[in-house]
């Protein structure tokens, strides 16, 4: 049985996360979770699971989920009641807690860099679902998986897609291991993209997008921010970098192919020209199942892929007009240093503003490229982590400040009905 700590247990990874441990009983143990504001849910989840510990963002919330925990009964159903803890220093506790075996990593955006970090410090084992940790501060935390012996396993469906093609080869085990060294015989990685909620639009109709329109996927469930994400296909870019330090790949040798149906997770191509490509249904619940379990693998009932049923599998080459993002990103890994750090927080801020509707869809990679540009005064190419949270705020600062002194410039947003 692995014991794991859940951080971000109130979202999407969370949720799953949660879903399969109740699922697998004799398999996974939670022993701590972290969640933001959500304190109706958390407690379900720790009557559910009964934790050890569990620590909420905001330290002003203890006294009230105590509360929630008095009044639901805990003793009488014969739980220990968890300690409570909160703010950063505790969701860092949470992370590094003695009892976890691994930790998986569901807070979304660069939030979930520090108590990543501290995982990681503690020698913890990480089921990485959150791609910033090494999009913003690879330089940083390639040296800590080296020093403490932790390993990253691939939670996000397409790196887990790599990482499960690669078990099939004699170097498995470098993949995890030195991560951030190239991988004996890997001659090139293709990640897969649905193509997003604008797969089937014009260039000319990305104009009137609206946020209702962004945030509906076709074919995953996922947060908002991860969904706007996939519409500009910035997520398939820092997907590009994310793999880079994971198997050490130069960014000449990751392509994205655009695959709607979402069958084929993504593939690897082999020094002897093989192709080996892992396929499902999409589900995110199948690569998180995986880095929990690994390296063994866990008898499921859940739907068996039918290919008969799909009738058929398409590919095409993404238009890089259409989905500027991509570009960005390529381009922001190959500068390296600090520059991934800047894309990933002008991103994250950008789709914030657009998710305001204080933006147009199609401004979204217009104010990511400013803060890149201006970023090239200050560049680090070797930077600490203190490097990588002072630009992370700078970029974001920039992004606030060309939206309000260029607010002439950004069409209006058609509003969500």
């Amino acid at each position: 049985m692995k014991a794991i700590s859940v951080l971000g247990s109130t979202g999407s990874i969370g949720t799953q996360t949660l879903q399969i441990a109740e699922e697998f009983p004799e398999q996974f143990k939670v022993v701590a979770l972290t969640a933001g504001k959500n304190l109706k849910l958390l407690v379900e989840q720790i009557k559910q699971h009964n934790p050890e510990v569990v620590s909420v963002a905001d330290e002003s919330d203890i006294k009230e989920l105590q509360e929630r925990l008095s009044q639901s009964n805990l003793e009488g159903q014969k739980l220990q009641p968890p300690q409570i803890i909160g703010g950063a220093k505790g969701l860092d506790i949470a992370a590094s807690w003695e009892n976890a075996d691994l930790v998986v990593t569901g807070i979304v955006g660069c939030a979930g860099l520090l108590p990543t970090l501290a995982a990681i410090k503690a020698g913890k084992d990480i089921a990485l679902a959150n791609k910033e940790t090494l999009i913003a501060a690879g330089p940083v935390v390639l040296p800590e998986l080296k020093r403490s012996g932790s390993r990253l396993l691939p939670a996000d469906s397409e790196h887990s897609a790599i990482f499960q093609c690669l078990q099939g080869t004699p170097w498995a085990e470098n993949a995890i291991l030195s991560t951030g060294v190239p991988t004996p015989g890997l001659r090139n990685i293709q990640l897969t993209a649905s193509g997003g909620a604008f797969r089937d639009w014009s260039i000319d109709q990305l104009k009137n997008a609206t946020v209702e329109d962004a945030t509906s996927h076709p074919n995953w469930s996922m947060g908002r921010k991860i969904t706007v994400d996939s519409a500009t296909l910035m997520n398939k870019g820092l997907e590009v970098i994310e793999a880079h330090y994971l198997f050490g790949l130069s960014y000449d040798h990751i392509e994205i192919v655009i695959h709607p149906q979402s069958i084929i997770h993504s593939m690897i191509e082999l020094a002897d020209s093989s192709v080996l490509a892992q396929m499902g249904w999409p589900d995110m619940k199948l690569p998180l199942l995986y880095a929990m379990s690994w390296p063994n693998r866990i008898q499921t009932d859940w739907k068996r892929l039918n290919l008969p049923e799909i009738g058929k599998l398409t590919f095409e080459k993404p238009d890089t007009v259409k989905y500027p993002c991509m570009e960005l990103a390529f381009a922001a890994g190959r500068f390296g240093g600090t520059m991934p750090a800047v894309l990933n927080a002008a991103n994250e801020q950008a789709v914030a503003l657009f998710l305001e509707e204080k933006i147009n869809f199609i401004n979204i990679p217009r104010v990511i490229e400013t803060a890149c540009e201006k970023h090239k005064n200050d560049f680090k190419d070797e930077p600490q982590l203190n490097d990588v949270i002072l630009v992370d705020n700078w970029a974001r600062k920039i992004v606030r400040e060309t939206v309000e002194r260029n607010s002439d410039q950004f069409a209006v947003v058609p509003k969500t009905q």
